[in-house]
């Protein structure tokens, strides 16, 4: 956790305090890193300098494409619509099978980072015709402080803002955060404490407290994803637990999204996960009772499609992030029964479709 901070870097940091040994506890997520004077925590971003607690990040990204929205993934969320997304560096979990890790891992600060003011990225993303600013790649949470200032700058211009996280993040902090974002993917990496512990270095419990308070205590709309790593988190009974969980303490109208794992990081030789192993779980959590459940990061018209729960009509049709055939009412109900549909919709255009587009973002 030693490397230098320069005076370049440093951007006052929110929720710490001073122990009593000198040391500053960073209170922003519950690893809780207790660090003396030019250390950083386990996030890397976030470090002690001068006595006080700074973000070594603010106004720096490792980069910035506008995606669909449907790739963060929220399908429930302007369907169609496009999302200038950007992220930073470092993340504050240890994901053995991290999918992101170029950037959630990088130290090469100077190398990776194109600079951007909060102002600067909402007039990008109002240029460029985005409906919302997703804060993704890494984690914003640990970007805490830069993501907040970029809420508030693209509100002003009427764009909504976007959090995908792993809500690994304290309670206090948390109400600040999700009081500024208009919509979230939150990941649930696994439902054992075994699993957080030994394959992302957390603990599951702040995660399930995350999701919870989103849901029934802020505004902010909410889907979940889990990656299903075969032999780690893939067995019926896991999948059977962690949906009875979402039907029971959020309920039946939260989306979920079980996604496809690829060979990465430090875990090179576990298998992808077959297509099947997908179906297999978008079943269970439909018999769990789960109105809107997808899969990821295969072709699977079927897994991608929107239903309506009442009458069952394909209300959205999906491939991947493709949009195929979209039938539903401005306000977003089935056009055959009525019943609404769970989420944030509005009129519905030519949809930005499946390809990330690189942009650049060039201030002083």
């Amino acid at each position: 956790m030693d490397e230098a901070i320069h005076i370049d870097e440093r951007h006052p940091a929110k929720y710490w305090h001073q122990l009593d040994d000198g040391r500053l506890q960073c209170d922003l997520c519950p690893r809780d890193c207790k660090l003396h004077e030019g250390q950083r925590g386990a996030c890397f971003v976030r470090g002690m300098a001068d006595g006080q607690m700074v973000l070594t990040t603010y106004g720096r990204s490792s980069g910035f494409c506008i995606d669909p929205i449907e790739k963060k993934p929220l399908n429930h969320f302007y369907p169609g619509s496009s999302v200038f997304s950007f992220g930073t560096a470092g993340c504050n979990l240890a994901c053995k099978f991290c999918q992101n890790w170029d950037i959630s891992k990088s130290r090469d600060m100077d190398r990776l980072m194109d600079k951007a003011s909060p102002a600067a990225i909402a007039k990008s993303a109002q240029a460029h015709s985005s409906r919302s600013v997703a804060f993704t790649y890494n984690d914003p949470v640990i970007f805490y402080e830069y993501a907040l200032d970029t809420a508030d700058a693209c509100h002003a211009l009427g764009i909504q803002t976007v959090a995908v996280t792993a809500g690994y993040i304290h309670a206090a902090p948390s109400k600040e955060f999700f009081a500024k974002m208009d919509a979230a993917n939150v990941d649930l990496k696994g439902f054992t404490e075994d699993f957080y512990v030994k394959l992302t270095g957390a603990h599951l419990q702040p995660v399930l407290d995350t999701l919870a308070y989103v849901h029934h205590d802020t505004n902010c709309w909410l889907e979940i994803t889990t990656l299903l790593i075969p032999g780690h988190n893939d067995s019926d009974e896991e999948i059977r637990n962690l949906t009875a969980w979402v039907a029971k303490e959020l309920g039946p109208e939260v989306p979920l999204h079980f996604t496809a794992f690829h060979p990465d990081w430090k875990m090179p030789d576990v298998p992808p996960t077959p297509p099947a192993t997908l179906t297999r779980a978008r079943r269970i959590a439909q018999d769990a009772g789960l109105h809107y459940v997808y899969t990821g990061n295969v072709h699977d018209p079927e897994g991608g499609t929107t239903y309506c729960p009442s009458c069952h009509h394909a209300v959205i049709v999906r491939d991947w992030y493709d949009i195929r055939h979209y039938d539903m009412t401005p306000h977003g109900a089935c056009p055959q029964c009525g019943t609404r549909i769970a989420g944030r919709f509005g009129e519905y255009g030519k949809p930005f479709g499946p390809h990330r587009v690189p942009v650049s973002i060039m201030t002083a």
